[in-house]
Formats: structure tokens, sequence, C-alpha cells
């Protein structure tokens, strides 16, 4: 057992004018099962890099433990090449016979050791990373994000992997993961960092009751401000009335007042003067002690989408429906007699292990809507017949999110959107104002997945078309979108494998691949 202690943390990237840390300070054990949460864009993948030692710093990070990193970084030759051939590469102490034995209990054949990087699906790919990163004792290992782009059942053998592990730090947006494989949080607030023992689930509950018990004791703080304030006023009042009649008076009105009362008029006006002085005090060591009551209480903002209701009852219609992709000999089935009908008002989830098709049915969608969507009519064969409603408006968020790059503004009218509203819907998704002078090709992923969820909320449309919106999205966002869709119930077809998500807001799952 060994800690890690990080003291007076200070960063900011060159050329930024926003500190990600500014004087933290916290110690970690490196043997919790540590899950590490926060809001996007408050320096999680950040803070791994630096005790990777990547970035220089102000402040201190000690620790006897070494680091290792998941995703490792693959390059182009990597990519042609067999995973046995690049495990030293990756990890230099690695054994093969270790990580087979690790393979093994992530459910996979080794014959996927000996097959070309780039020919596994990404399950398989994210397996055998963790396979080489657990293969070797005496590390702290850092996992960012590894269940992003799984199917369900990948993530499942992911999950089950990590309940046996200890000694690592996990970021992650997904719930039922964090729920299953963390006993320790790491958690960066808006304005404090809180290390707590327990899971996402009792850190959450412990979160909500101190967020009720912060309300209180500020509305408590409140209202004895407003009461010092006014007993501030009176007593000022009559400090100021009293120090009026300490010269001058008149000997009709006041015939029973005396030079000598001049004394006793100023002592009273000295006591008031120096009761409003206390009163004053009071009420600094109020709003002192009120400052940092709510720093940390996250409060979403409700988002608004405007869906329009088209005349139609079915939107999509599959029958017997297939999907392929030309090859150089012939052609690779993806799916075939798929049959679905999507009507108004349903929110359909496409459930399937990748490679099942799901994708490739949304950009068949796509490509038979086609207006404002760059889809090949030749990309893909079809069998069986796929109808999309006349006139149906489609509102859609891709996987993909590299395309995003250069001013946000210019995003804006690209897109034809009020750059007012598009800004004020990120700032609800919590993006701080600061994000909006940089280029987009600057953002973290979740602030990237962000931007094409506010376009999509500000698009009216008769069917919204998710393709796994929710991959690097922090926990709030995820259950602001989930208020949001239940409240209006657009039509939705969706590909997303955030478990707790889809229980919550799907009408019909529909399977893939079976």
């Amino acid at each position: 057992m060994a800690e890690i202690c990080v003291s007076n943390l200070t960063f900011c990237y060159e050329g930024s004018f926003d500190n990600i840390f500014e004087n933290v300070s916290f110690t970690l054990d490196t043997d919790w099962k540590l899950g590490f949460l926060g809001r996007n864009g408050k320096g999680k993948t950040t803070f791994l890099k630096l005790l990777l030692g990547q970035y220089p710093y102000q402040g201190s990070i000690r620790t006897p433990a070494a680091f290792d990193y998941f995703p490792y970084t693959v390059s182009p030759a990597q990519w042609e090449e067999c995973g046995a051939d690049v495990l030293e590469q990756w990890k230099p102490d690695c054994e093969l016979w270790a990580v087979l034995c690790e393979l093994e209990k992530l459910r996979v054949d080794a014959e996927a050791l000996y097959r070309p990087l780039k020919s596994l699906s990404q399950g398989e790919c994210t397996k055998v990373m963790l396979a080489v990163l657990f293969s070797a004792d005496h590390r702290f290992l850092l996992i960012d994000e590894p269940t992003n782009h799984l199917d369900q059942d990948s993530r499942e053998s992911v999950k089950n992997y990590l309940k046996q592990k200890k000694g690592f730090l996990l970021v992650s947006h997904d719930r039922d993961l964090l729920d299953a494989c963390v006993d320790h949080v790491l958690v960066l607030n808006r304005q404090t960092i809180e290390v707590q023992s327990g899971n996402f689930s009792s850190w959450w509950e412990n979160k909500r009751r101190k967020n009720i018990f912060s309300e209180s004791e500020n509305e408590k703080h409140r209202k004895e401000l407003a009461k010092l304030k006014k007993a501030s006023e009176q007593a000022g009042a009559w400090a100021e009335k009293g120090e009026g009649k300490k010269i001058g008076f008149d000997p009709v009105k006041e015939h029973d007042r005396g030079k000598a009362a001049r004394a006793f008029i100023g002592s009273k006006t000295k006591k008031m003067q120096s009761r409003r002085k206390q009163l004053e005090n009071r009420m600094a060591r109020e709003i002192e002690e009120k400052e940092g009551l709510l720093a940390d209480i996250e409060r979403p903002v409700d988002l608004k989408i405007m869906p329009l209701k088209h005349h139609k009852e079915v939107l999509i219609a599959a029958k017997d429906y297939g999907i392929s992709y030309p090859k150089r000999e012939g052609k690779q089935t993806v799916f075939k007699h798929f049959n679905l009908e999507l009507h108004r008002g349903e929110r359909v989830f496409l459930h399937g292990k990748n490679g099942c098709g799901k994708s490739s049915l949304i950009k068949a969608v796509l490509a038979c809507q086609k207006d404002g969507f760059n889809v090949s009519e030749n990309s893909f064969l079809e069998e069986g017949s796929l109808a999309v409603a006349s006139g149906l408006v489609i509102s859609y968020i891709s996987q993909d999110t590299s395309f995003l790059r250069g001013n946000i503004r210019k995003f804006c009218r690209e897109r034809n959107l009020e750059e007012s509203l598009f800004f004020a819907v990120l700032r609800q998704l919590d993006m701080e104002r600061t994000q909006f002078a940089k280029n987009m090709e600057d953002y973290s992923e979740g602030q990237k997945k962000k931007v094409l969820i506010a376009a999509s909320l500000l698009t009216q449309a008769h069917l919204y078309l998710w393709d796994e919106p929710l991959n690097y999205i922090d926990v709030f966002s995820r259950m602001q979108i989930e208020k949001l869709i239940l409240n209006y119930q657009p039509t939705m077809l969706l590909v997303e494998h955030d478990l707790r998500f889809r229980e919550n807001i799907a009408t019909k799952i529909v399977e893939m691949g079976r």
C-alpha cells in the first residue's frame, strides 16, 4: 500500500487564460479501486497526464508508485501489426503468458493476439489493451473511459473484469460501471475536490443530502443577514438623529433641555455608532460563513426541445431489410431480414454487438432523407425495403466528432443556428464561457459532443436520430438530457449503450444481429 500525495497543485495549459487546477491538495491510496468523476472540461484526463509527468506544473505530486495508462497510443504502423508484436512496445516489462491469462479472464480467445490490430473490433482491441495493462504488478493503473463505443456485451465483460481488480483510477461516466467496480471516488466539484469512500450511488446520495443541508443553511444565513441589515440601518438612523441634536436647540420647544444635555446625547450617539459597527461586523462574519455553502451544488438547468409533429403515424418502416458493403470479390453482408416500424412518439433503441449494423441502419435512414447530410448513395448495397415518411425533418448526432474544427461561431453560421441561443444551451450544459473563444479542435471529447447535442436540440425536427450521443458526456449532463427527453417526449431512434440511460427513457428496444 502506497500513497499519492498531491499538494498545492496548480496547472494551466500554455497560452490559456484559465487554470485547470489551482492550489488543490488531496491524498489517494494505490490499493483503492478509485472512480474519477467531474464535469466535462474540469481536467480529469489532464490530471492523469500530470501523474504521468507529461506536463510541467506548480506544486507537488509525491508517490512511490509507477503509473500505466489506458488506452495505449497506437501508431499507424502498429495498426498493421499483430497484438503479440506490439505488447512490449506498449509495456516494456510485459510477458506474453501473463497477457494470455488476463485475456482468458476477459473471455477473449488468444487468437486475437495474432491478428492485425486493425482487424479487431473496438471491444476486442479494448480487451487486449486491458489485458496488457493488468499483466504486471506494482503499478497504479490510470484507465480513461474504457467503455466508450463498446456494445453492451463488451461493457459487461469489462465491468466483470474490473470488479476483480484493484489499484486503479477509473475515469468513467457510466453509472452502472462505477457502481459495480469502485470502492472510492475522487470528484472534481465546481470549486473543490473531494475524496470519499463508496461507489457512485453512495456518493450521489451523500451529495444530495449535503446539498439539502447547504440550501437550508444558506436560507438561515440569508434571513439572519436581512435582520442584521435592518437593525444596522435603524442603529445608523438613531445615531445620525442623535448627532444632529448634540449642538443647538430651540429653548421654546425644548424648554426642559440645558447645555449639559450635550454630553449625554454625545455618549448615547457614540453607543449607537458602536452598535452599528458591531452589527456590520456580524454581517461580515455571516457572509464569510455563507460563502462556499453553495459553491459545489449542481443546479442543472432544464433543457428545452421543440419537436415537430408529423402527420403520419409511422415515420420509418423496414421490411426484410438488409445492408451489404461491396468488396473486391463479392460483398460483405452486415445484416438482413430486419423489420422495424418507428411510430410517432416512440423512443426506439437499437441494441446489438459492435458491427451488427446499428450505425449502418442510421446511415441508410439519412440516405433516404438526404437533405443536409453528406451520405453517399452508393456506399452500401440494400435488399428488402426501407421507407421514410415524406417531408420528414431529422436532427442527427453522429458518433464522430473529428470534423469539428475552427471557430464555434462559424459552426453556428454553417448550421443556421441562432448564436446567442446556441451559446445559452451550451451554458446550460455547463460549458464555460471561456471555451467559446477557443477553436473546437482544442475542446475535450465531451465538450465536442455537447456542441453536437446543443445543435440537435436547437433543430426543430420530427425525428431525432442520435448515434451514441453520450460518449464522453459527464453524468450530470446525462441526467439533464434524460429529464429533457421525458419532459418533451420527442420521437427518437437511438444507438446508446449506457444501461441506466436506456432503462430510463426507452419505449422500445430492438435487437439487431440475432
